[in-house]
């Protein structure tokens, strides 16, 4: 794939996450900074002159889908718009809509499109399994205190499994991601004697620069330009060192966000956003230089998963 068509690829994704016209600045500004960020190495796209072009309406489905000649470019391009748009745990009526126009800009029927939409619904779905939509009271009193030693070990499995994830070719892999992060959170919360609802996980995420847009963005993103998407299913992408570089990797992001979470309950959620967004980004640089302890763990993790293991998990 060369730079042109994963322009058009990244163009589209683009498109799709604005498509609803409900990001807020602080979504805006961290897809503007990833734009920068990816846009950073040797013989990529300029991502940022393309994110300009995207919200000033310069870049076009039609212009898009020139570039993209090959049916399965075509394909990657609508699976990953529609992973776009549903990262958030439903498709809304002008991403629907955008959906639409994209499957006929890029020539594909419904036989192709359909299924496409149905698996991704499937995991956004999970949004809902990983945490309740609304409080549920707790069944039992909260512990004197939390096992702060099992809390790490689990935070540490899901960084790991959410790293292996990151190694997979298929885009049913990044979209479980994110549930996975909410059931962290929602499992250390309880833990903590806190009944956490997904407008709460949601807002922790946001707080922390951690949205959901825009590091479905990220992911995706990451695994285009490094080459990583692969045609057989179950095998892993061509290159799978790197997937450990990079600022928010799913390892280090997952491991990071789960430490501050245990900071937050254990201690009562006293922190404001600022400790909050300070601790968060302190603890990422610590979890990148992990990456590399790990990565054995996360490869071999990586060759024993299929989809319905981590929907079972997600749901489990």
């Amino acid at each position: 794939m060369n730079p042109q068509q994963q322009q058009a690829i990244l163009g589209i994704a683009l498109l799709a996450a604005f498509a609803d016209g409900a990001n807020d600045e602080r979504e805006r500004e961290r897809i503007r900074r990833l734009a920068v960020s990816l846009g950073d190495g040797d013989g990529t796209p300029d991502l940022q002159d393309l994110y300009q072009q995207v919200l000033l309406k310069r870049f076009g489905l039609e212009h898009a889908a020139t570039a993209l000649d090959d049916p399965d470019h075509r394909q990657l391009a609508y699976e990953m718009a529609v992973g776009v748009c549903d990262a958030d745990g439903q498709l809304k009526d002008a991403e629907r809509a955008f959906l639409a126009q994209l499957a006929t800009a890029l020539r594909l029927d419904s036989a192709t499109t359909s299924p496409l939409v149905a698996q991704a619904e499937d995991m956004a779905g999970l949004l809902e399994a990983a945490a309740p939509a609304q409080l549920t009271p707790a069944t039992s009193p909260p512990p004197a205190r939390p096992d702060e030693a099992a809390l790490d070990r689990s935070i540490l499995n899901y960084a790991i499994l959410n790293g292996a994830l990151e190694l997979l070719p298929q885009s049913w892999a990044s979209m479980a991601i994110i549930p996975l992060q909410m059931k962290m959170v929602y499992r250390i919360g309880q833990a903590c004697g806190h009944e956490l609802d997904q407008g709460h996980i949601r807002e922790l995420l946001a707080t922390l620069g951690v949205g959901l847009t825009s590091q479905y963005l990220e992911q995706f993103g990451r695994k285009l330009l490094g080459g990583l998407f692969g045609k057989v299913a179950g095998g892993l992408g061509r290159s799978a060192g790197r997937a450990a570089t990079g600022m928010a990797f799913s390892f280090a992001t997952t491991y990071a966000l789960g430490q501050v979470a245990k900071r937050y309950y254990v201690g009562g959620r006293q922190m404001s956003s600022a400790l909050l967004k300070e601790s968060f980004d302190g603890m990422l640089g610590q979890a990148k230089e992990m990456q590399t302890r790990y990565m054995p763990e996360m490869t071999q993790k990586a060759a024993t998963l299929n989809a319905n293991q981590i929907m079972s998990m997600v749901r489990g």
